[in-house]
């Protein structure tokens, strides 16, 4: 490991010591400073959810079953608080209480009574442990949020014992939060607290100070972590649109209450909206990078019902670091960016200079995507330079991702200088080019990449070349350039240099590489809705010794 990197982790590994110690103090500050002697008596709002509701799970859940990320247990009329939970994400879905919303779609009394007694056996089991997964900021917000929205379902006929029990506790939660507001192990985190407790401000009975007060924290984690150009610091598609799940609620009870809006949060909502549609491909999923996984179709379109910002995506998002390319039906989408800092990367991939397509209703190449619930092998994998359609030198990724038991899972930035050209040529046609340094120290090789989409929309054309260092002395090295094709898309060898891929309803472009074998492989697609799901790849396999570019077509088919 390079001097410089192990100074980056080391500070980054101090700075999660430190971050850690604060949380792990925080209850003690709690408990001494928020005795908690004068509970709310009501709620005066219950704030929207806008995430779907499942009428099946909620018959689960009444059956005793909790289909949760991936998993379902089998609680045999035991509390499911005290079982061994199948998986980590599972856990943190159950202690998140999100799942209360599908109570909606059976809100009978039974119902709301059955979602009381699963409450109530949290707040006997976990409700002033102060440790593991279900204290966790990102957990508690998460339930905060769950308990302030669906309140309607957990207190409907509830006596007036649950009543006061279940205010305190949401009471006590609500403090906690606000000791260890500051010490969340990611961005994305500190603003889901913040958001917490803007909307708690709102919910309980409280002074104008303090709603002002929870407004201003927003505020300034608003401008932390939404950029100009609407992109989120993790640029991570994906956290837009939770963000959003959280922030449209929050403004409209504001609104309806006839309190000041926080001065960063129309602003905030109004930027991401584009920004969100800057991602969106022709089948109308979201792009699969860094960290993004599979989107639920309901899910997006409650969040893009509220925009009022129609009009046609960016060419660039300049501050999140993207490209996208159209012509007709056709899209391209770039990474040309790499994280902003070490404790930006907890979840960023080594895909840069990777890019997805689509054409009429369907996604043709891709990223392999983020696994929702996979384990940290996968999670892992995900997180590499192959699992991306770009090129690979002696697959080793253009940035590492390193585990450390301080810093956690960071990308150590391998890539550092990125510099992208982007111009129409006389024919209307949209070039760009970039290039990467990511090779440089390893290898002696920078990675450019020259894409280039018709004014037509029916041809791409593409150019990859492995540019030498001065001095470079690097011999025998190999490099393969992949392109991952969407799991929808069938593929067909035509001859050794081209392959047919063909959508469900026939739309069909052919991939050739004049010159080159273009191989088709095995290949696993891990953000699709089920879960992760066998698919194939193209593969281009080059001696980077006495081979500069590797040139590659597609062309959508008549």
């Amino acid at each position: 490991m390079r001097l410089a990197d192990r100074r980056r982790l080391l500070a980054s590994g101090m700075k999660e010591m430190r971050r850690r110690l604060r949380l792990r103090i925080a209850p003690y500050r709690v408990a001494l400073s928020a005795p908690l002697s004068s509970v709310p008596e009501r709620l005066i709002v219950a704030p929207t959810d806008l995430r779907p509701v499942d009428p099946f799970i909620a018959h689960e859940i009444f059956d005793g079953r909790f289909p949760l990320a991936g998993r379902v247990l089998e609680t045999l009329g035991d509390s499911p608080f005290e079982l061994e939970l199948p998986s980590r994400a599972f856990a943190e879905r159950l202690h998140g209480f999100g799942w209360l919303r599908h109570i909606r779609a059976e809100k009978t009394e039974a119902g709301c009574a059955h979602a009381r007694h699963i409450v109530s056996d949290w707040i006997g089991i976990h409700g002033r442990r102060r440790r593991g997964i279900g204290w966790e900021p990102n957990v508690v917000a998460t339930r905060v949020i769950a308990w302030l929205s669906h309140s309607t379902i957990i207190l409907h006929a509830a006596e007036a014992g649950f009543y006061r029990r279940f205010m305190k506790s949401l009471a006590y939660q609500i403090s906690y939060l606000r000791k260890i507001a500051g010490s969340c192990p990611d961005a994305e985190s500190r603003l889901r607290v913040r958001t917490a407790l803007a909307m708690a401000s709102l919910s309980l009975p409280r002074r104008i100070t303090g709603i002002k007060r929870e407004a201003a924290l927003l505020d300034r984690e608003l401008d932390r972590q939404i950029l100009a150009d609407g992109g989120h610091v993790s640029r991570n598609p994906r956290a837009m649109l939770d963000i959003l799940i959280d922030l449209l609620p929050l403004r409209q009870t504001y609104i309806n209450l006839g309190y000041d809006v926080p001065q960063k949060l129309i602003p905030a909502v109004d930027r991401m909206y584009p920004a969100l549609r800057f991602f969106r491909h022709q089948d109308g999923d979201l792009a699969l990078f860094n960290g993004a996984g599979s989107t639920s179709a309901s899910e997006l379109m409650s969040v893009l019902r509220y925009d009022e910002s129609a009009g046609k995506p960016f060419k660039a998002l300049p501050q999140m670091n993207y490209h996208r390319l159209s012509a007709d039906n056709t899209v391209i989408i770039v990474d040309t960016g790499c994280p902003s800092s070490i404790m930006a990367s907890r979840g960023a991939h080594a895909g840069c200079l990777s890019f997805e397509m689509s054409s009429g209703r369907h996604r043709f190449i891709v990223n392999s995507g983020s696994p929702k619930f996979a384990n940290r092998f996968y999670k892992h994998l995900a997180r590499s330079t192959a699992a991306h359609s770009t090129v690979i030198i002696e697959e080793t990724s253009s940035s590492r991702v390193i585990s450390s038991a301080f810093a956690g899972s960071i990308l150590m930035p391998g890539v550092s200088e990125i510099d992208v050209e982007r111009w129409d040529d006389k024919h209307g046609n949209d070039w760009l080019r970039a290039r990467h340094n990511g090779y440089a120290e390893a290898f002696g090789y920078t990675h450019e990449r020259e894409l280039a989409l018709s004014a037509s929309g029916d041809k791409i054309k593409g150019c990859d070349r492995l540019i030498p260092e001065e001095g470079n002395d690097k011999d025998n090295l190999g490099a393969i350039v992949r392109f991952h094709i969407h799991p929808a898309i069938n593929l067909s060898r035509r001859d050794g240099e081209s392959v047919a891929l063909r959508a469900a309803d026939g739309e069909t472009w052919i991939f050739a590489a004049p010159g080159l074998d273009v191989l088709i492989d095995e290949d696993i697609f891990f953000a699709d809705v089920s879960g992760m799901r066998p698919s194939q790849q193209l593969a281009i396999e080059v001696p980077v010794s006495g081979l500069r570019e590797i040139r590659w077509m597609l062309r959508r088919s008549e």
